[in-house]
């Protein structure tokens, strides 16, 4: 993978061989790393946190255009699945453009889109402005803020990645109640584009991914700045950014004497000025662009060989098999998250629900159980895999045991495992960057975020068509809890498979010799 100046994280230095020697990045695990921080936390409250409250709109839909609930709900679902599912694309731009900027074009995206839903006519006309638009400025904002938090961090990663995804419990509750005032004050319309103006902020979190620059004189050893070397270059004989002394050079105080020329050296020196200006610029214009042509040329190029050349990531089985896992897993959380509502509805459950939703519980024990499991995968005796299968495993089993809870105390505990055990999301990141290495982090949570994009835009959709048919919930949480358990057991076998393959090519080594 090319790594551009965004992606070092490491000084270098010459030594009196002309050799390069590494040392760690001052802002490694420490100074501008907790801003980074910072910046993700605030993105997964505007985009993940906002996403959760769609609810809020939801109904305003309903009322507003008449449709039916699967149509409406189709609004919400492609703007939570094209977030993630774009995430292979937004390597791309990554790559060529750096998270920074990526970022700040997200955040403007986003920001059109909810203003342009504002306007909207119909609800067809959602899921172009708001579904497409909206959806996929998330992804461009959203990708980059997990990107970044991986670079600056070594040491600390899993605690760093569970601070900032604890935005979404946060942004659930803020944006929800935001959401409701906003439609109560000013109308839907109004909210969306007062949200709209809200979602600008993306942008001033881009700004705060700062990239990691490499050591100052590395490419450049005088530590001059380009635009100073630039007004230095072979066609230019001035000492100042103009060539102000070879005007001067050719002033009235030369010697010549030559009246003639000096009356026309006034016009002379405008022209040269002129010229030399239309030179320079024209001179920056060609490098921008010869710059950027090269940039977008190697991005394609490494995004590409990324994906589909000799080191693509779907050579390495473990994470293939990590792809298979994701398919299956989002649905899990996000479909108690839709259906908990009607779930009490059935069992009469509804007054006790009121005082403190289900779903309440599962956003505040979520967010605490991102910092604690982070912080307990950080600990130098522990595993960050093993932690990571142990919270799988619990929700696997929260899941199974759901429709078996009938009762607002049972479903509570159950509702507080599933919140707990799903902190998880704080490590994929980490275990995904120890699957395929720093370099190719990028490229390869895009891949799975895009898996869970699709797991979260078919399951709460499949578990009403299980509805439907057999008019309960109950096989649709052991559909899902058995294809989840599939995807885990993929995790599980491929390390097997690969220890018994070592084990076969060390014997024939031996029989060889």
């Amino acid at each position: 993978m090319y790594t551009s100046h965004e992606d070092i994280g490491y000084d270098f230095e010459d030594d009196p061989k002309d050799k390069k020697t590494l040392k760690p990045h001052p802002n490694i695990d420490s100074g501008w790393a907790w801003m980074v921080v910072l910046s993700s936390f605030f993105v997964h409250i505007l985009i993940m946190g906002s996403q959760m409250a769609l609810g809020v709109l939801n109904v305003e839909w309903l009322e507003e255009f008449h449709q039916s609930r699967g149509l409406t709900a189709w609004v919400s679902s492609l703007s939570m699945g094209i977030t993630l599912i774009v995430g292979p694309f937004i390597g791309l731009f990554i790559n060529t453009c750096g998270c920074r900027r990526t970022a700040i074009i997200g955040g403007l995206v986003n920001s059109l889109g909810w203003v342009l839903s504002a306007y909207a006519a119909n609800v067809h006309y959602l899921f172009i402005t708001f579904g497409v638009t909206a959806g996929f400025g998330s992804g461009m904002a959203y990708l980059p803020a997990v990107v970044m938090v991986g670079r600056y961090f070594q040491k600390r990663r899993a605690l760093a990645q569970g601070l900032s995804t604890t935005g979404t419990g946060f942004g659930t509750f803020l944006m929800t109640v935001l959401l409701k005032y906003l439609c109560a004050e000013y109308g839907w319309r109004n909210a969306m584009f007062i949200q709209g103006a809200v979602s600008l902020n993306l942008c001033v979190c881009g700004a705060l991914m700062r990239p990691l620059s490499p050591g100052k004189g590395q490419n450049d050893p005088g530590g001059k700045d380009p635009q100073v070397v630039l007004a230095h270059s072979p066609g230019s004989k001035s000492s100042g950014p103009l060539g102000g002394a070879e005007e001067k050079g050719g002033g009235p105080g030369n010697g010549n004497g030559n009246e003639e020329t000096v009356g026309d050296l006034p016009g002379q020196a405008c022209q040269e000025k002129a010229g030399h200006r239309q030179n320079l610029c024209a001179l920056r214009v060609l490098k921008t662009a010869s710059q950027l042509t090269v940039r977008v040329r190697r991005g394609f190029r490494d995004w590409y060989s990324g994906y589909f050349g000799t080191a693509s990531l779907f050579t390495n089985r473990m994470f293939v098999a990590f792809i298979f896992w994701a398919l299956f897993a989002y649905s899990s959380f996000v479909i108690p998250f839709i259906h908990l509502p009607e779930i009490v509805n059935l069992y009469n459950l509804s007054e006790q629900n009121d005082v403190f939703p289900l779903t309440s519980i599962i956003a505040i024990v979520h967010i605490f159980a991102k910092v604690i499991l982070g912080i307990v995968a950080d600990l130098p005796c522990i595993s960050v895999w093993n932690v990571f299968l142990m919270a799988n495993f619990t929700l696997v089993l929260s899941i199974f045991i759901l429709p078996l809870m009938h009762t607002y105390a049972g479903l509570a505990v159950i509702c507080a495992l599933i919140g707990f055990s799903s902190g998880y999301f704080s490590l994929m990141p980490v275990v995904t960057e120890d699957l395929v290495g720093i370099e190719h982090l990028a490229n390869a949570y895009g891949i799975i975020i895009c898996a869970n994009g699709i797991s979260a835009l078919l399951g709460p959709p499949f578990a009403g068509w299980i509805y439907d048919i057999t008019e309960k919930y109950d096989f649709s949480f052991y559909i899902c809890g058995l294809l989840y358990m599939v995807g885990i057991l993929f995790l599980l076998i491929q390390p097997c498979i690969q220890m018994i393959e070592q084990s076969r090519k060390k014997y024939m080594d031996g029989a060889h010799v």
